[in-house]
């Protein structure tokens, strides 16, 4: 049976229903990491406050949001995010858990870092001018000619993850993430090869 003073009572019984269950937007506070002592900012982020803040200056307007509709990331948000992701090396949903977003997020935030980086590569890293970068391909090949059939293209080398004895000053600065005192050496010059 109708209703003379309700166009479609069915309509309307379906709204107030799913009115009804709709559930209400849950909005988890953010964390505002740089409020974090510098203990705690190395020991999750392997970075200072001071650095973050100075990465964050130099990536921004890579990893803005264009608008802030449905609370978007702020850019020390995303940043904070990523460095979280670099630092930890662990799953999207374990950094989501930590700092309170979904693991769509995370990875969002960790591409949208990840390419500002990359834009920033060719500012950022810079081999040693004082050679032709030509004669520095010719003598990794030579050196390496003997044992592994040269190596073509190489223009430095990259000695990862040293260990080392704990020293006295700074001693948290050298844990890496498997919990052992260690440090990253990056050789660019031959005469060190030879």
């Amino acid at each position: 049976m109708d209703c003379p003073f309700i166009r479609n009572p069915i309509d309307v019984e379906a709204v107030i229903i799913c009115n009804a269950l709709r559930r209400e937007r849950i909005f988890r506070p953010r964390l505002d990491i740089l409020s974090f002592p510098e203990e705690y900012l190395f020991e999750r982020y392997r970075f200072s406050s001071a650095t973050i803040i100075y990465l964050n200056h130099i990536l921004r307007p890579y990893i803005t949001n264009l608008t802030h509709r449905g609370r978007a990331l702020t850019s020390e948000q995303t940043l904070s995010i990523a460095l979280r992701f670099f630092a930890n090396g662990s799953f999207l949903y374990n950094i989501g858990d930590a700092e309170h977003i979904g693991k769509a997020t995370v990875c969002r935030a960790v591409r949208k870092v990840s390419l500002a980086l990359k834009r920033l590569l060719p500012v950022m890293v810079v081999f040693p001018g004082h050679k032709p970068v030509r004669n520095i391909k010719e003598e990794f090949h030579r050196i390496a000619g003997c044992h592994f059939a040269g190596l073509p293209n190489v223009m430095g080398a990259l000695m990862d993850t040293i260990p080392i004895t704990a020293p006295a000053e700074n001693e948290a600065d050298y844990v890496n993430r498997k919990s052992f005192h260690s440090i990253n050496v990056q050789v660019c010059d031959l005469a060190i090869l030879k």
